[in-house]
């Protein structure tokens, strides 16, 4: 490629991740008209954001994965993981655009994003709810973990649809990824929301356990394990707040820890260890976060298993099954 070829293919990379990036504006709570706990608990959730936009317009911007995860490389641990979160988003939107003819998500997904799985899948499913169904990503997606994508689907419409989602209680049903378990397809999508409510909730978990509180009991369990992933992963209280919301859950309390050790695994698996993901998994689990995490790995299904439920909704109860016979969930 001769210089002015390379310029010009520099420059349609950045009017792609001009056109295409979402504006920053749409991470910021009183944007949004999110709770706000606080100023601390503010800043954090909207770093969170303004970092997967910055993954999201560096996967819009390389072409080449490998280049997009050297730039973020340099984002904070605590943050990083959001990052990559947005590059999924971006490759699979760039992806699904006429024409475009490449591999990019693929790619990302069995390079730089593979230790980050958990988080890609997510992206991906929030690129979903951007596309029309025919341009949805057709990766394929790892059976046990596919519906971590429908988890995505449901946090970006609880997360940009607030009203509908979160104060209505209206719950999608999409029909993905087709086969035997489409049944269990809503129930992926509230554990997405469960995740948004945390940022809807400003990070206050008092806040966050009345908006649960106000769907369905017949979804909180879902919505509980969600929240916990979300105040694992992403922090933003306490102990003694976390304690609190651990004793509101009630009978949800199981589903609290499963989603606290999801999040636990998901920041071993990716070398981002924190220290407000130890204070969460000790509140939620009883367990320091690489034992939380170890039950995920240890229960995990290496194949099909029987019965009505996907491979992953018996996963998720084994290990809320584990964490309670541990003398906590």
């Amino acid at each position: 490629m001769n210089g002015l070829e390379s310029a010009l293919a520099h420059f349609l990379r950045m009017l792609e991740r001009r056109v295409l990036t979402p504006d920053i504006s749409n991470t910021r709570l009183a944007e949004r008209g999110f709770h706000v706990k606080d100023r601390t608990a503010r800043e954090l959730l909207e770093t969170i954001g303004a970092t997967f936009l910055a993954g999201f317009a560096h996967a819009v911007e390389e072409a080449d994965p490998e280049a997009a995860a050297a730039r973020m490389a340099d984002i904070p641990v605590r943050f990083r993981g959001f990052a990559y979160e947005g590059a999924a988003m971006g490759y699979s939107v760039v992806g699904a655009l006429p024409l475009a003819g490449d591999r990019r998500l693929s790619r990302f997904l069995d390079g730089p994003g593979r230790d980050h799985t958990y988080m890609a899948y997510v992206g991906a499913g929030w690129a979903m709810a951007r596309l029309p169904r025919f341009r949805w990503p057709k990766f394929p997606f790892d059976p046990l973990l596919q519906w971590l994508v429908l988890d995505g689907y449901g946090f970006h419409q609880a997360y940009f649809h607030t009203g509908t989602y979160v104060h209505r209680h209206i719950r999608d049903t999409p029909r993905w990824p087709g086969g035997p378990h489409d049944r269990y397809a809503p129930r992926a999508f509230d554990q997405g929301v469960g995740r948004a409510l945390w940022f809807v909730g400003g990070a206050d978990a008092d806040e966050v356990a009345t908006l649960i509180d106000g769907f369905p009991a017949s979804r909180q369990a879902d919505l509980y394990s969600g929240a916990g992933l979300a105040a694992t992963y992403a922090g933003g209280a306490g102990r003694d707040e976390l304690a609190g919301f651990w004793k509101r859950a009630g009978r949800f309390q199981p589903h609290l820890a499963q989603g606290a050790a999801f999040a636990a695994e998901a920041r071993q698996r990716a070398g981002l260890e924190t220290p407000h993901t130890r204070v969460a998994t000790e509140v939620f689990c009883g367990l320091p976060p690489d034992a939380a995490a170890d039950v995920c790995v240890r229960t995990r299904p290496t194949g099909p298993v029987q019965g009505e439920l996907p491979a992953y909704e018996v996963w998720r109860r084994r290990i809320a099954e584990e964490l309670t016979s541990s003398g906590r969930g």
